[in-house]
């Protein structure tokens, strides 16, 4: 059995040591490293891996947030140089904990626990994945990056998202956020049933619509336009939140 894995730190050393451990083991194999939190939520929401070892201490986002903005969590092996995080790394359900510097003996370790793990879960084919998906809970929250720092962003509150040339502007009914993603990105983050895309430059939040007229959307003071690419699958998710 191989496990497919990811390792993530902020230290380019920690990440070369985790990559040659991983190389040792014949079961393991590293399919990406990364150095932030950023880079890794963008690649886990387009690619499963069954493992991740994760650092903590990191810029921008830290280990412990990464891990708690994630909806469907791979097995995890904390990698630290910090033992205070020991126990809330337990409370989140993490598989091990492994202090810095990592022997190769104690990677071996870690590394057969998950794979003791991961064989004791249950198989899925590919339908029961995606029923398992489609009930999946949407996200509660989501961080998005700005020029400047990191932005979390409550889903439950935003109204709107609009396309500004190489951004996009999050609306919420207290602020407005520029961030630089593609429309893919958005997708993966705000959609159906709770959000849906209604033209080339704007998502829309199903429960923040106050009416429809003339193919087009009030929210808030903004009246926004539904294409005909969009329109069809926009009047079939309302169709299923009327009143029969």
């Amino acid at each position: 059995m191989n496990i497919n894995c990811i390792a993530v730190d902020d230290e380019p050393l920690a990440l070369d040591i985790i990559k040659a451990y991983c190389a040792k083991i014949p079961f393991l194999h590293l399919a990406g490293t990364f150095s932030n939190a950023i880079d890794t939520l963008e690649y886990l929401r387009h690619n499963t891996v069954d493992l991740m070892f994760l650092d903590i201490q990191m810029d921008e986002l830290t280990g412990i947030q990464l891990l708690n903005s994630l909806n469907n969590k791979p097995f995890v092996i904390f990698t630290t140089a910090y033992d205070q995080y020991a126990i809330q790394g337990f409370d989140l359900d993490v598989l091990d904990y492994m202090l810095k510097p990592i022997s190769f003996e104690r990677f071996v370790k870690g590394a057969n626990k998950a794979l003791e793990q991961i064989q004791k879960k249950p198989n899925l084919n590919a339908s029961e994945k995606q029923e398992k998906q489609a009930v999946s809970k949407p996200n509660t929250f989501f961080f998005v990056k700005t020029e400047t720092r990191i932005e979390k962003v409550i889903a439950s509150e935003v109204l709107y998202v609009e396309g500004m040339g190489d951004y996009w502007r999050i609306v919420t009914k207290s602020r407005r956020i520029m961030t630089l993603m593609n429309a893919r990105g958005i997708e993966e983050i705000l959609h159906e049933p709770e959000f849906c895309r209604v033209h080339k430059s704007f998502f829309v939040a199903i429960d923040k619509i106050e009416f429809v007229e003339r193919k087009q959307i009030k929210i808030g003071e903004l009246l926004i336009p539904i294409s005909e690419t969009y329109q069809k699958n926009f009047f079939d998710l309302i169709e299923k939140h009327k009143m029969m």
